[in-house]
């Protein structure tokens, strides 16, 4: 199923053909006018600030690794399938 292949970008890393960003695929999204993107999540900048990730059409992207960076969660089956597990800590937000 196709479907699978786009969660299957989850925690790999990419790279966006136009701009040449690089990152880690950390969410895919399908929307009602049947657009598929995903978050680039590009790391850190020069200063250790985490940089801010961007929404990009699953069409410009290309696998960099077949390796994730962390264990996928399972959407088949189990608690994150039925909804009911998050992340174990929240993102913090960074203090200015």
């Amino acid at each position: 199923m196709e479907m699978r292949k786009h969660i299957g970008l989850l925690g790999l890393k990419v790279k966006d053909r136009v701009t040449g960003l690089q990152g880690v695929c950390t969410s895919v999204s399908f929307d009602l006018y049947g657009c598929i993107q995903v978050i680039v999540s590009p790391g850190l900048d020069k200063d250790g600030k985490p940089r801010d990730g961007l929404w990009l059409d699953i069409g410009r992207l290309e696998a960099m690794s077949n390796k994730p960076v962390m264990p996928v969660p399972n959407f088949d089956f189990g608690v994150q399938a039925e909804g009911k597990q998050g992340p174990a800590e929240k993102p913090r937000t960074m203090k200015v």
